[in-house]
């Protein structure tokens, strides 16, 4: 008989399993920046008790994707303008590194012309959440292929943000095919090692993000 050896069952606590749904429901843009978040009607909706609704909350406060209010209100944190600005700025400067290191590593750009091929596919069809999932892929490859642990760290605790505007901003009139076609010219940029080319590239790629006017999805304030 094969000795075989079977992993123990996980099951994920309700907490995290809430938090889960609710962190996509907010990083996708189905609940919008500013949008009420009452516990019960959360808890009726998934039907779930308050408690871990409540503890979900809370860890999504701690991502910074929800800020309390008077009387113990909850709501989706606002998007301000110069977060908005500041964040597209960051993301433009994590990149510009990745590609840098990507080069001087000599890395395989394999992943990334995958992680097209989805947004492609995804863009035919004209399913906006697997596009920007899959465009999500590609600039997390990115990252993952300069292989430097501070600018992963860095960027994973931006990237929730970062998600969400690019949920929100495609959510206006953005041909989703426009999206998908501006990644294929980096690729080969990075296969070709040509390093002026892709940081140029990458940089007209953040330059398009932050062309849109961050106040049809942002609160000003900041």
């Amino acid at each position: 008989m094969t000795d075989s050896k079977l992993g123990p069952i996980e099951q994920t606590p309700l907490r995290v399993q809430v938090a889960d749904r609710l962190r996509e429901a907010i990083v996708t843009g189905r609940m919008r920046p500013g949008d009420t978040i009452t516990e019960m009607a959360l808890a009726e909706q998934l039907n779930v008790s308050r408690g871990p609704v409540r503890e979900a909350i809370q860890d999504l406060e701690n991502d910074g994707l929800v800020e309390s209010l008077a009387y113990r209100s909850k709501r989706v944190k606002p998007l301000t303008v110069r977060e908005v600005s500041e964040i597209v700025e960051m993301r433009q400067q994590f990149e510009v590194l990745a590609v840098t290191r990507i080069l001087a590593r000599e890395a395989s750009v394999d992943d990334l012309w995958r992680s097209y091929e989805a947004m492609e596919a995804a863009a035919e069809v004209h399913d906006r959440e697997a596009l920007i999932a899959a465009d999500g892929t590609f600039h997390r490859c990115m990252i993952s292929l300069a292989d430097h642990e501070l600018l992963a760290q860095l960027w994973n605790g931006l990237y929730l943000r970062i998600h969400q505007i690019m949920s929100l901003r495609n959510d206006l009139d953005v041909d989703l095919r426009d999206i998908a076609r501006a990644h294929p010219p980096i690729i080969v940029a990075l296969e070709e090692r040509q390093l002026d080319q892709a940081i140029q590239l990458v940089s007209e790629h953040f330059a398009a993000l932050a062309a849109f006017n961050p106040s049809d999805i942002a609160v000003r304030g900041a």
